[in-house]
């Protein structure tokens, strides 16, 4: 068995991602030499690794076990790195954050700019993710915080308050549903929509919503950006809904509405999560604690 790091970090990349040209991407390598390292590890194990789908791939139960093993191995080096650093010039430390749309885009930027300037020796691993993907990379040790929905399951992790954050409907002025009604989503999911790319946490959040009551939502064209999607609808491309930090943060103006959803799902708070705060390389940990108290309400 002749495995090394770029393997297993190849190999842990494309579970992320869910397939493999993803996830050479990420490891900055191309599908065929990616194809090709995942190849010969399973030739030197004489095993698959991976179930190859129409959708992506998934792990064999090989797989699992490797991805298990991979996981520890890379943080064990991690941790190495960090306890040899002050031997050895120009090692840095590195934290992988994960989270939502709303966090990455309205609450994050500003904090994580400061932390860095701060800290010239530490970089920071940013990936946006569905807040469900999240908690199950932090329970596998494939992250060292997250930053999630408080209306995800959060069992066997630890986690503290990071900011409020309700996500609101925004509508073209003279909208049927601005006649004064109470708007559900449901209601919604019989109009056009505006939205973000598909693999936006919070895309695929509101579409795992109307899925749940059996619907399905109509985009009719999708933007990078809260910015983009708040202007199309404005012109009047449809409706879309937006964290209202997004909102907040713009001038007033009469060419849109926002209406209050009445879900559960849509007044909620984000959190920081991690599997065990103590647990965390003290770089981790400094970074936790900035975030903490960075943190605000309304």
């Amino acid at each position: 068995m002749h495995f090394d790091l770029i393997d297993l970090r190849l190999y842990l990349n494309i579970l992320d991602t869910g397939n493999i040209t993803a996830g050479a991407g990420r490891s900055h390598l191309s599908l065929a030499a990616g194809s090709a390292r995942v190849r010969a590890m399973e030739a030197s194990l004489g095993t698959a690794l991976l179930e190859r789908g129409r959708r992506g791939v998934t792990p064999t139960p090989a797989g699992q076990a490797l991805a298990q093993h991979a996981r520890v191995l890379l943080q064990q080096v991690e941790r190495l790195q960090q306890d040899l650093a002050e031997y050895a010039r120009g090692v840095k430390g590195q934290v992988r954050l994960l989270c939502n749309t709303s966090a990455l885009t309205e609450y994050l930027p500003e904090r994580l700019a400061d932390f860095l300037k701060a800290h010239p020796n530490l970089d920071i691993d940013l990936q946006e993710l569905p807040s469900s993907r999240i908690t199950h990379a932090l329970r596998q040790g494939a992250a060292d915080l997250g930053i999630v929905s408080d209306a995800v399951d959060t069992e066997g992790l630890q986690t503290r308050p990071f900011c409020d954050d309700p996500l609101i409907l925004i509508l073209p002025s003279g909208h049927p549903l601005t006649d004064g009604r109470t708007v559900t989503f449901s209601d919604t999911l019989n109009h056009d929509y505006v939205g973000l790319n598909t693999a936006s946490a919070l895309a695929i959040h509101l579409e795992e919503q109307a899925l749940h009551i059996g619907l399905r939502m109509h985009v009719r064209i999708r933007a990078e950006g809260f910015d983009g999607v708040i202007r199309m609808v404005a012109h009047g491309a449809g409706l879309a809904i937006v964290p209202k930090a997004a909102i907040d943060r713009r001038p007033p103006e009469p060419s849109y509405q926002c209406i209050t959803l009445q879900e559960a799902w849509a007044q909620r708070a984000l959190r920081l999560c991690a599997r065990d705060f103590d647990g965390l390389p003290a770089y981790a940990r400094t970074l936790a604690v900035h975030l903490e108290n960075g943190s605000v309400s309304g």
